[in-house]
């Protein structure tokens, strides 16, 4: 999961100054962890707290999300944060990119593809349970899921464009013109398209911030599939360890001993 929480913290700072190049620092002074960090962290809590129960995971999503919202009150979006707070949380309709950003562990935590995709529609229908938002976190766990199993890139991307999304665009074709979208079917396609361009993990980053738009959740989203496909580079690791706290520092571990070794 190291890709997510990288893509998020380099493209934090990028959000509201989106750049159009593939020339900058990864990280400065202005980086830091977002929204797309923390309720990745909190799906994966919860994950860990259903312990295989997926009767128990709706409710633990719930109710990780919510303490997660709390400890870590960074800039969620209005309907969101009213969902945080509420006393007795539904759905909303969402068709936001949250839905596709904090899935991650879905895709580590099934033993199959069949399994991962039902985890992550369990835990995404609390919030999102628009078909588009639906649809966002299913093909971001089915890429991630095929890329740590050792599917191809152009398996990867058959089953996307076959299953999900139409991916007949390049990067350079739309970069000047893309602008800030939060929707799945609005940045979910162009965060994938940024991985299948991509030359390495880093490079994947680079593709995902140049474009401009949501720059912290494409890069979330972008990096999930790249750290699956590529691994991470021990020294990015390191660097993003460096924003967390000693309770996520802990999370990441029980869950990487539980589901990544």
């Amino acid at each position: 999961m190291w890709g997510i929480f990288i893509g998020d913290c380099i493209g934090s700072r990028f959000e509201w100054k989106n750049i159009k190049t593939k020339d900058f620092e990864l990280f400065n002074e202005e980086s830091y962890l977002t929204d797309d960090s923390i309720m990745t962290l909190a799906i994966a809590e919860s994950i860990l707290s259903a312990d295989g129960d997926n009767k128990k995971l709706a409710s633990l999503a719930v109710e990780h999300m919510q303490k997660f919202g709390k400890l870590y009150p960074v800039g969620y979006g209005t309907y969101f944060r009213e969902w945080l707070v509420a006393d007795n949380p539904k759905p909303y309709g969402s068709f936001g990119n949250g839905s596709a950003m904090r899935v991650s562990p879905c895709a580590y935590a099934g033993k199959n593809l069949d399994e991962a995709l039902k985890i992550a529609e369990i835990v995404t229908e609390v919030t999102h349970n628009h078909p588009e938002g639906i649809k966002g976190a299913l093909a971001t766990t089915t890429a991630i899921f095929m890329a740590r199993k050792g599917s191809s890139m152009n398996e990867i991307f058959e089953t996307i464009s076959e299953k999900y999304y139409t991916l007949n665009f390049t990067l350079d074709e739309i970069r000047a013109n893309y602008k800030f979208d939060a929707t799945c079917q609005g940045s979910v396609p162009q965060a994938m398209k940024a991985f299948f361009e991509s030359k390495n993990f880093e490079d994947a980053i680079r593709n995902a911030v140049s474009i401009g738009g949501d720059s912290d959740t494409i890069a979330a989203i972008t990096g999930s599939i790249a750290g699956a496909y590529y691994g991470v580079p021990v020294e990015l690791k390191q660097k993003i360890l460096s924003y967390m706290d000693d309770y996520q520092k802990d999370i990441i571990k029980r869950f990487t001993e539980k589901y990544l070794n």
